[in-house]
């Protein structure tokens, strides 16, 4: 039989959470139109709602009837491996972001390059000295005064996003994200321009070494501009996991000198080991289990699937609340807490209960770069600063908030 939650379940999902999600892309843009909506205690109403529906269908997955349409909700860890079985991509493909990378939907020649490129599952990229000096040049930006806030973070992120896809030619052209979104034309004359400018250890330089998997050699390394767009879309996300991880660390003294140790150390050796800092890419992983970019994934069955004994049709749209399993104190220790050491084991990486870059085919082709990016940043602010939190203050030790808004995060920074 299949699980389908009542009408009032129904509305409580939809007022609950998925009307935060559909606004919560507005924050940045309109702030005080989108407050009311995704303010700090929606994710634990979320959550609240999640539960109950779980409890009382006995974790079977549920058809809800939400803002967007229906939609078959996983609530147990037991069939979160079988939707990260379910291809990712058409029918009906979800938005570009929904799985929390835009490479879940690209063709397989395009997935191809774009793995090469970005050098899914290496540790550590093989471009790593040359973007480790654009993040410790850029990085002086963030620590020439004494605060840090979203506003400097993200001045400084950008910069070193455009020298790092583009190269060092792009570092001043602040209007190319704007163009990228309006003028696909216009930017895309620009970046044909940065391209043959590029260095090649950039992720355009190496995009153009390989033939176009259409044929058009002037398209080499895939489609310009839609890649390009992807890849700074993508660092877009880096301020607002840099001053969470920040913050974290600045509620948690042992911890933060324990990885400003390990910062000082990287400083002194060459090579790969400059970037691999295992200890800073823990807490950067812990801080996106605890706050993941994008709280919810997206399957569209390709075909009749059957969940529990019951059959859904092709074509169901079946969610992952990424955020509500990775803070679910029923199966995951110390849910609501600071944690790093958890992604010490090898077997962390591959707990589909926790999923900060997603699994199988839908995940990230750039994590490892996200973390060498996000991780470095951090070294350098902690190299020779104390981080100290303004706002918000948290407790070490008890719950930490359901959500942390980085436009609300300041950090005070002292010399060590």
């Amino acid at each position: 039989m299949t699980a389908r939650a009542g009408r009032g379940e129904s509305a409580r999902f939809a007022a609950a959470h998925t009307l935060p999600a559909l606004v919560r892309g507005f924050v940045s843009a309109r702030p005080r139109a989108a407050r009311g909506h995704v303010g700090p205690d929606r994710p634990r109403w979320s959550a609240a709602t999640l539960r109950a529906l779980r409890e009382r269908h006995g974790g079977a997955p549920v058809l809800v009837r939400g803002l967007t349409g229906t939609v078959l909700l996983i609530l147990d860890p037991q069939d979160i491996r079988q939707f990260y079985a379910e291809p990712v991509g058409p029918l009906g493909r979800p938005p570009a972001g929904a799985d929390g990378c835009a490479h879940a939907g690209l063709r397989a020649e395009r997935r191809a390059v774009d793995d090469s490129v970005l050098a899914a599952g290496l540790t550590v990229h093989p471009s790593c000295a040359a973007f480790l000096s654009v993040l410790t040049d850029e990085a002086r930006r963030l620590t020439a005064g004494g605060s840090l806030e979203l506003a400097r973070v993200r001045h400084s992120v950008a910069r070193a996003a455009r020298r790092i896809v583009l190269g060092d030619a792009a570092v001043e052209d602040t209007e190319l994200g704007r163009r990228l979104g309006r003028f696909h034309e216009r930017a895309g004359a620009r970046i044909a321009a940065y391209a043959h400018l590029a260095e090649p250890h950039t992720l355009i330089g190496r995009a153009r070494r390989h033939a176009d998997p259409l044929g058009d050699p002037d398209r080499a390394g895939l489609d310009p501009v839609g890649q390009v767009r992807q890849w700074l879309a993508a660092f877009d996300l880096v301020p607002g996991v840099l001053l969470r991880t920040l913050l974290l660390l600045g509620a948690h003294p042992a911890e933060q000198d324990a990885v400003a140790a390990e910062a000082r150390a990287a400083g002194w050796v060459q090579g790969a080991a400059q970037g691999a800092l295992p200890r800073l890419r823990a807490c950067v992983r812990e801080s996106l289990r605890l706050y993941p970019a994008v709280p919810d994934l997206i399957r569209i069955t390709r075909a009749e699937t059957e969940w529990r004994g019951v059959r859904h049709p092709a074509g169901t749209c079946v969610v992952l609340p990424v955020l509500f399993h990775q803070r679910d104190p029923a199966h995951v220790p110390a849910a609501h807490v600071f944690v790093p050491g958890r992604w010490a084991s090898r077997e962390a990486d591959h707990d589909v209960r926790m999923a900060p870059f997603s699994h199988a085919a839908g995940r990230c082709p750039g994590e490892q770069l996200g973390l060498l990016v996000t991780a470095a940043l951090c070294a350098e602010v902690l190299r020779g600063h104390r981080v100290r939190p303004v706002r918000p203050v948290l407790d070490p030790l008890g719950p930490l908030p359901a959500a942390l808004d980085p436009q609300g995060i300041r950090l005070r920074l002292t010399r060590r």
